[in-house]
């Protein structure tokens, strides 16, 4: 979110805290810094509208109660307000493992590409007197890698913009384009997910980031869909894990390290003495896999699983390389 944005919102917040009165978008054109316009002239005053239903969306997925209705039975045009008593952050007392354990989430949403909301739930906890130590962790440092689809995902989730991409399942032999109304993003036994509303088949769909194969693209203006009530992210994906299994027909071979491994070795189809057969059906899981055995292992075939563990990998290393220039 721009500067500029940030300093609209904040005193509109202000502006509707202020007062006992429902202000109309009238009212709040000449008060709020940020919203001047002409209303004479119809592309000015439109402009002021469009910004003006975008800061109240904001706002309302931020949280802020905005109430609409009116002050008097002879108002002609409702006006909005936030009552101080539903704004008020209740006392929220932390104890100190407790606090412990959120400078850990804090900490891993920052490595995890969600440095702002980490940094934003700090600020709130501070502001009722909890001080969160994000150091404190006991030696814990914890890992958390995105894909390269969650930033332009979440970005859209937020801005409820309509999004196109390709996307690749282990069954078919090329990506197809989807298009999809975002409704969220949620992490699932290690996994991120998108679930929203796919536009093509007309039905609640749940995708694997790591499966979108390219740039996710954008389409549309903002606004252009409403999120369903009361929906449920992680229990679309758990039911689409669990309804939607793949069949293992893949087979990877696998040269171990004599005496390594030896997770591996129980886990083979068919083992001749260093060599190692394993069914899959999808190469990413089994790739995280093998990866985690490092040199104890070497991957012969198929090249999509050698890839896809050369891919962790090198992940893997990119991530301790920015640590460690960071700490640097």
């Amino acid at each position: 979110m721009s500067r500029t944005r940030t300093e609209r919102l904040v005193n509109l917040v202000i502006c509707l805290l202020s007062t006992r009165r429902f202000l109309t978008a009238a009212q709040i054109a000449q008060t709020v810094p940020g919203y001047e316009h002409d209303p004479s002239l119809p592309k000015d005053h439109e402009a002021f509208q469009r910004k003006f239903e975008r800061d109240k969306a904001e706002l309302r997925m931020l949280g802020v109660p905005l109430e609409t209705g009116t002050s008097s039975v002879f108002d002609a045009e409702p006006g909005y307000r936030i009552a101080q008593r539903d704004y008020a952050l209740p006392e929220v007392e932390l104890e100190p493992d407790e606090a412990a354990a959120v400078g850990i989430a804090a900490k891993l949403w920052r490595d995890a590409g969600l440095a702002a909301a980490a940094s934003s739930g700090l600020v709130k906890l501070r502001a009722a007197g909890i001080d969160v130590d994000p150091h404190a962790t006991l030696g814990i440092e914890p890992q958390m890698s995105v894909e390269p689809a969650f930033d332009p995902v979440t970005a859209a989730v937020r801005e409820r913009r309509i999004i196109n991409f390709d996307y690749q399942v282990p069954a078919e032999d090329a990506p197809r384009t989807r298009r999809l109304q975002p409704w969220g993003a949620v992490c699932w036994r290690g996994r991120w997910y998108v679930v929203g509303h796919d536009l093509d088949r007309r039905a609640a769909r749940c995708f694997r980031l790591s499966r979108v194969v390219g740039k996710v693209r954008a389409a549309g203006e903002p606004g252009a869909f409403s999120v369903p009530e009361g929906v449920d992210l992680i229990d679309h994906v758990a039911r689409f894990s669990t309804a939607s299994p793949v069949e293992r027909t893949g087979r990877a071979t696998v040269r171990l390290l004599p005496g390594r491994a030896n997770g591996i070795r129980r886990r083979a189809d068919r083992l001749e003495g260093d060599v190692a057969t394993l069914a899959y059906s999808d190469p990413e899981h089994l790739a995280e896999l093998l990866a985690g055995y490092g040199p104890d292992l070497v991957v012969l075939d198929p090249p999509e699983v050698r890839d896809a563990v050369v891919k962790v990998l090198t992940n893997l290393a990119c991530a301790h390389t920015v640590r460690s220039e960071v700490v640097a």
